[in-house]
């Protein structure tokens, strides 16, 4: 049965906050109050005004209750109903246009009740306006109800006075059964998501992070809603519980209940038709529409959800899209798309820079007696069309896996492969270094994608987007060892054990060459990282170049915090940090952040010097300059193969029969692919390879090498 409580209709609007919850000494509007504009004297109305307003047909159940703004033009106010205190800034007699959308300054046709609205508000036709602070400029049309409740939490999971701990709402991220848990609030980023989700054995720790987020929220009940300026919104259906910052549009939302939407002008963020968002954060510059369903979620800023995406228990990192299909209780970093309506990601840990093809299904069944299973994909992850994997599976680096119902679980150790199911011989193929020696555009092509369309405008974590960085070539030195101890068939190939969960063969292909791209990828790696350092400093002699370098012992181990790489002795610093009280908040985590970003050119410098020298067999003493000009001619030699990887890769759509068939002649083919030699990509890439010669060819000429 539905309980429907009876009160007196001149208590509507009134007792907003339970009396116990009221600090003493203070109102119930306290804390509306403290959130209201600071700008505005309110004045009460005239008896002129009041005339002016019965005569339009408004109603008010105490007009001594409705205050305005000194510029107040009553007639700009018709048919509306007012319940209890009702502040109003200025209105003036003209209309404001957002993308062709067209509407009088004022209030009309609505139920207001408790609210502050600023100056030159277009308010018409909200059936059921409650506890809201609207600023200025404001358009809202046609929406059934917009209100606030006493216990809001704008999607922070917080808890508020009397709450008890079963009230909080968490996202449960990483693993359907529940078992990394994060509290989410606004302004978490990737790197919060992942530590909390992943250091479970550290209680001391998970506290710490339990307590930074209750100390940014204040528990007392009262606080309003807010929509900020230059905001619209029109044609909605239910709008609850939801913090909106300035300058957002939504439109045909179907339910937006439990929210932060963050805005502004600079970083706008839109909401679309037949949307339903509830528990949840929205990030700066965000685009959701076409009826999306999200349930306990943030999306980090400048992404996309959209075309029916349902998005639950996850995080969506800076940058990436999500279209048509399904995600559940994923951690995704930044720079990740996943744009068919057949795809399925579920308990993924995806490391950023990764693509997921129609009919792929992540984590597609359970095989455990419990939904616990997860799987875990370095960065650079690209599963290609139909492939199924299962739980629990673990990917290096820059995995790209065939299509193929892949039948057991996958522990991939090697980066830059492809991995495939060989169904005719009952094998797993997997084919070292592949990304080098046969997907050179689609890599360098990427690295340079995700970089330009970072939007991000505060990028507190520095996030990495080359290929080659300190986490990639660990993991190419890592396939080395592995690699460099095989057992070699006169073909070249090797078979590995505890690569797959079965019975069946795993064989590595191509052995013998890829170990020599790989060595030839950390001398490219360290040798490029070198160069930079040249430039940036503009040595004068060898001499001093190399003075200014250091190696270590062995190379630096370095964590993927959320995009950001990190080392991981400076992870465990500040983790202790945390435990010990000496980083206090959120804040300061994120200062750390910032801290290592301000430092990485220097640490990435120096641990791609040890990795060379480490690749090359030698000291540091043994870095010459003879041996250093050799390095720099064979980094020239090894781009310009590159380069040429990149024109042979895409070239192939030009001259692939079944490319061309579809097409009567050359020139329609060129009329709907371009001209090659008009790839501005593949221009970009030639200009570079000149521009490398150049300086390779001045420095061996200043420096007489």
């Amino acid at each position: 049965m539905n309980i429907i409580h009876t009160h007196p209709v001149t208590e509507l609007g009134y007792n907003f906050i339970e009396k116990k919850y009221i600090p003493k000494g203070k109102d119930e509007y306290h804390l509306r109050n403290k959130q209201s504009r600071k700008d505005v004297t309110y004045r009460s109305l005239s008896i002129a005004e009041i005339a002016i307003l019965i005569d339009n047909w408004n109603t008010s159940d105490n007009w001594n209750n409705i205050l305005v703004a000194g510029s107040f033009n009553p007639a700009l106010v018709k048919n509306c109903k007012f319940f209890g205190l009702v502040r109003i800034g200025s209105l003036e007699p003209v209309y404001r246009e957002f993308h062709n959308f067209r509407m009088a300054v004022g209030l009309y046709n609505s139920t207001i009740i408790s609210s502050d609205i600023g100056d030159n508000a277009c308010i018409d036709n909200v059936n059921y306006l409650s506890h809201y602070i609207l600023c200025n400029d404001v358009m809202i049309a046609n929406v059934n109800e917009l209100a606030t409740t006493d216990r809001a939490k704008f999607g922070n999971g917080i808890l508020k006075d009397g709450e008890d701990e079963n009230q909080r709402m968490i996202i449960e991220v990483c693993n359907e059964n529940g078992g990394r848990p994060i509290i989410p609030f606004n302004g978490m980023l990737a790197g919060d998501v992942y530590m909390w989700s992943k250091y479970r054995d550290d209680e001391a720790l998970l506290e710490k992070f339990k307590a930074f987020t209750e100390a940014k929220f204040d528990k007392q009940h009262g606080y309003y809603g807010v929509i900020g300026d230059r905001t619209v919104i029109k044609n909605c259906a239910i709008i609850k519980d939801v913090l909106i910052g300035s300058d957002a549009y939504i439109k045909g939302a179907n339910k937006l209940k439990n929210l932060t939407i963050n805005s502004d002008e600079e970083r706008t963020s839109q909401i679309g038709e037949g949307c339903e968002l509830v528990n949840g954060i929205v990030g700066y510059g965000c685009r959701i529409f076409y009826g999306v369903k999200a349930v306990r979620f943030i999306t980090a800023s400048h992404s996309q959800l959209k075309y029916g995406a349902r998005l639950i228990n996850s995080y969506l990192g800076n940058n990436s899209t999500i279209s048509c299909c399904e995600v559940l209780n994923s951690l995704i970093f930044p720079s990740h798309e996943q744009h068919h309506n057949n795809s399925f990601l579920c308990a993924s840990l995806v490391m950023g820079q990764s693509n997921i093809a129609a009919g792929a299904t992540i984590g597609s069944n359970h095989n455990s007696r419990s939904a616990d299973g997860e799987i875990i994909a370095g960065r650079g992850f690209w599963p290609g069309l139909c492939v199924s994997l299962k739980h629990n599976s673990k990917f290096a680096s820059f995995t790209i896996i065939a299509k193929g119902d892949f039948p057991s679980e996958l522990d991939i150790k090697i980066p830059f492969c492809l991995v495939s199911n060989d169904v005719t011989n009952n094998r797993l193929l997997v084919m070292p270094a592949y990304w080098f020696m046969y997907n050179m555009y689609a890599l360098e092509r990427n690295a340079w994608k995700y970089q330009d369309r970072d939007k991000r405008i505060l990028k507190t974590q520095y996030i990495e987007y080359e290929y080659l960085a300190p986490d990639t070539v660990n993991d190419i030195f890592d396939a080395l060892n592995i690699l460099t101890l095989l057992t070699l068939n006169d073909k070249g190939e090797a078979v590995v054990a505890g690569w797959e969960n079965t019975n069946r063969d795993t064989l590595l292909v191509k052995v013998p060459k890829s170990i020599a791209v790989y060595k030839e990828m950390v001398q490219l790696y360290g040798c490029t990282q070198l160069l930079h350092h040249i430039q940036a400093n503009k040595f004068q002699n060898f001499e001093a170049f190399k003075k200014s370098l250091t190696a270590r012992v062995s190379r630096s181990r370095w964590i993927n915090i959320g995009g950001q790489l990190i080392i991981d002795t400076e992870v465990k610093d500040l983790k202790y940090a945390v435990k010990k009280g000496k980083v206090k908040n959120w804040e300061q985590v994120h200062a750390f952040y910032q801290s290592q970003g301000n430092k990485y050119e220097g640490d990435k410098l120096q641990h791609a010097y040890t990795s060379l020298l480490e690749i090359l067999n030698i000291t540091s003493r043994q870095f010459t300059p003879d041996l250093f000009k050799r390095l720099l001619q064979e980094m020239l030699a090894s781009k310009e193969w590159m380069t040429k990887g990149i024109y042979d890769a895409r070239a192939k759509d030009y001259s692939n029969p079944y490319r061309k068939m579809v097409y009567e002649n050359n020139e329609e083919m060129i009329k709907v692919l371009g001209k090659l030699e008009d790839n501005g990509f593949i221009q970009d890439q030639v200009r570079q390879l000149d521009l490398l010669r150049k300086r390779v060819k001045s420095i061996i000429r200043k420096w007489s090498l």
